[in-house]
C-alpha cells in the first residue's frame, strides 16, 4: 500500500474520507511492522493504557512510517511535555484523551503547533532529521500535522458543538468504554443511551465538516458498514492487544471442545494402566 503523505492524510480526514487504521499497546517494533502490512492508513500508538515508554515509542513511531505509514500517537493525558517529546520523536500528529471543552484544544494547539497558531518550541531531534532537514520540517509542520481529540464523557458530548467548530482540530475519536462508564453504564455498547451519545458527536462531526471515529474490538465485514453507515469516516481495526484477546477467547473454546472428544483406544489404554497399577 502506497503511504497517504501527512499532508494529504490530513485532508482526507477534513474531507471526511473513509479511512482505516491499525493499533498497537505492545511496545515491540515487529508487532508495528506487521500491523503495517494490512490495508491501513495510520498505525496509533497507546501511551494511555499501556507500559510504552518515549523510547520505545520511538523505535513504533520510526517502524510505522518506514512502512510508509502515517503515524499518530495516543498521548497519557494533556500533558504538553510528553506532547512535545512525542512530536520531536517524528509522530505526524496526536490523538489526546478526554477532550470535554474548547479551551482545552486550545492548549493541544499551544502545544503541538509552531508559532504563529501555536508555541511549540524548536528542538532538533528525529523529526527534523537531527537538524538536516530542520528548514522543511517547521515549515510545513502547520499545515500537515494532526490532532484528533477523544469524546469519552458527558461533558465532552455536552460540549461536542464548540469543540469540533475549532479551526486546528482535525476530528474526534468516540472511546465507547469510558463514554459508557460516564453514562453509568460501563461496558453496554449496545445500550440506547450510550447509541444516542455517539449519534450526537457524529452529528456535531457531520456539521462542522470533521471527521469521527470508532474503534473496533473484533472488526467484522458487518460492524465496519455498520461504522460507516451510522456516519464514522474512520475506524480503527482491533489492536494487538484486542487480537491476542480474541486469539485467547477461541483457543479456550477450541480446548474445551477437544477435550470432550477422547481418541479411539483411550479409555481402553486407561483401563489397563489401571489395572498395572493395581498389580
Amino acid at each position: 500500500m502506497m503511504r497517504t503523505s501527512p499532508e494529504a492524510f490530513r485532508t482526507r480526514l477534513r474531507v471526511r474520507r473513509l479511512v482505516f487504521g491499525g493499533w498497537t499497546s505492545l511496545g515491540h517494533p515487529s508487532l508495528t511492522e506487521m500491523l503495517t502490512m494490512a490495508p491501513v492508513e495510520f498505525i496509533g500508538i497507546d501511551l494511555e493504557h499501556s507500559t510504552i515508554s518515549q523510547e520505545q515509542a520511538q523505535r513504533l513511531i520510526a517502524a510505522a512510517q518506514a512502512a510508509d505509514r502515517t503515524c499518530l500517537v495516543r498521548v497519557s493525558s494533556h500533558n504538553g511535555e510528553q506532547i512535545r517529546r512525542v512530536l520531536d520523536a517524528g509522530a505526524d500528529g496526536i490523538i489526546v484523551p478526554n477532550v470535554t471543552s474548547r479551551a482545552q484544544v486550545d492548549q493541544l494547539v499551544q502545544w503541538s503547533k509552531y508559532p504563529p497558531i501555536g508555541t511549540r518550541g524548536y528542538g532538533v531531534a528525529r523529526a527534523q532529521g537531527y537538524g538536516l532537514a530542520f528548514d522543511e520540517y517547521v515549515s510545513t509542520w502547520n499545515a500537515r500535522s494532526v490532532i484528533v481529540g477523544q469524546i469519552e464523557s458527558i461533558a465532552g458530548v455536552e460540549h461536542v458543538d464548540a469543540i469540533v467548530d475549532h479551526e486546528q482540530l482535525d476530528g474526534v475519536m468516540v472511546g465507547p468504554y469510558d463514554l459508557s462508564g460516564s453514562l453509568g453504564i460501563p461496558g453496554r455498547l449496545d445500550h440506547p443511551r450510550l447509541s444516542r451519545a455517539c449519534q450526537r458527536v457524529i452529528a456535531a462531526c457531520r456539521r462542522a465538516g470533521k471527521a469521527c471515529g470508532s474503534h473496533l474490538v473484533d472488526p467484522t465485514s458487518e460492524n465496519v458498514r455498520a461504522a460507516f453507515d451510522a456516519g464514522y469516516t474512520f475506524v480503527v481495526l482491533a489492536s494487538d492487544v484486542f487480537i491476542l484477546w480474541k486469539w485467547v477467547e477461541r483457543m479456550r473454546e477450541l480446548v474445551k471442545t477437544v477435550q470432550t472428544v477422547q481418541p479411539a483406544g483411550t479409555r481402553a489404554a486407561a483401563r489397563r494402566a489401571r489395572v498395572t497399577v493395581r498389580r
